[in-house]
């Protein structure tokens, strides 16, 4: 083994094979070509070389995230409904008040929705704009910044969530041990991620979206972030394999990229309000056709995401 290889963040081995290499298909931000690669030990994949901290950073543009009109809020509103539903039940299940922290809450309509419901809420996201439209548009209280550096009180918060954050993170196990701090005896932390061992995945190859070259650091089966949470002191209580909100418009951008809303915007290709208007009306289509699919390998446990529900263990 050479001194400095890259180890796995499962198992510690330094031995991968290549699996791909990709240029920034969605959005075209990042310049050049990324290799993924697979561990020989137990699996994972990962980015390698692993980027540098700045070099992330150039990843995202200053849109990454996607707020919308209110024709756009009420359409997420629908599709945001089973993560709320899923969030409830464990954050009254919890056994105690506290805080629920939502990590990379990008404009905070999550949070707003949670709020609704009687929750005291407070997100956090590397992003000052998307903190500017949580507090302006959705009155919601986000701080900027980093999980692991946040002047939170330990202890204080009954649940944490990251959704669609843990695989874009250098060093995701140092974020989790920073969540279990944080949350009270009894707390509860729900992470989701794009799941490897869906049928998107085997279906579309290097076009699944569950990559996103280079922005996904790490990608996941299912059995991985459950490794990798007991590794952070978790207990896995609860999963589910369906996200209206992710998983018919995902196979919407692995089918059609180019009419993608998020991608469109970040790559200014729609200069024509009546162009605009023909791909919205044409990826949302595409997503509604979609959803009968992912619904179908949702039930039987292979959906292009899995939630995980765990509280820190005994």
């Amino acid at each position: 083994m050479k001194e400095g290889a890259e180890r796995c963040l499962l198992c510690g081995s330094p031995e991968a094979e290549l699996i791909l290499t990709s240029h920034d298909r969605l959005f075209g931000i990042a310049s050049g070509t990324f290799s993924l690669v697979e561990c020989k030990g137990c699996g994972l994949e990962r980015l390698s070389p692993r980027p540098a901290p700045e070099q992330v950073a150039g990843f995202y543009a200053p849109n990454y995230w996607f707020a919308g009109g209110a024709l756009e809020e009420a359409y997420r509103r629908i599709v945001l409904l089973d993560h709320v539903r899923f969030a409830e039940r464990a954050a009254r299940e919890c056994g105690a008040p506290g805080k629920i922290l939502d990590i990379g809450c990008s404009g905070g309509l999550f949070l707003r929705m949670m709020k609704e419901r009687g929750f005291d809420c407070l997100g956090l996201d590397f992003s000052a704009e998307a903190a500017r439209v949580a507090w302006e548009k959705n009155n919601v209280r986000v701080m900027i910044g980093d999980l692991v550096t946040a002047p939170i009180e330990p202890g204080t918060c009954a649940l944490v969530t990251l959704y669609h954050v843990v695989e874009h993170l250098l060093d995701p196990a140092a974020y989790l041990r920073a969540a279990a701090r944080l949350l009270h005896p009894g707390g509860r932390l729900i992470v989701q991620v794009p799941d490897r061992d869906c049928w998107e995945a085997a279906m579309l190859g290097a076009n699944w979206t569950g990559l996103d070259v280079p922005r996904h650091i790490h990608v996941f089966r299912s059995s991985d972030l459950r490794r990798l949470l007991e590794s952070c002191g978790f207990e896995v209580i609860r999963e589910k394999h369906f996200s209206l909100r992710d998983h018919p418009a995902g196979l919407a951008t692995g089918l059609a990229p180019s009419f993608d809303p998020v991608a469109r915007s970040i790559r200014g290709t729609d200069r024509h309000a009546l162009t605009h208007l023909l791909k919205d009306a044409l990826y949302f289509g595409i997503v509604a056709a979609a959803l009968p699919f992912t619904l179908l390998e949702a039930l039987c446990g292979k959906g292009s995401s899995v939630m995980m529900e765990a509280r820190k263990a005994a």
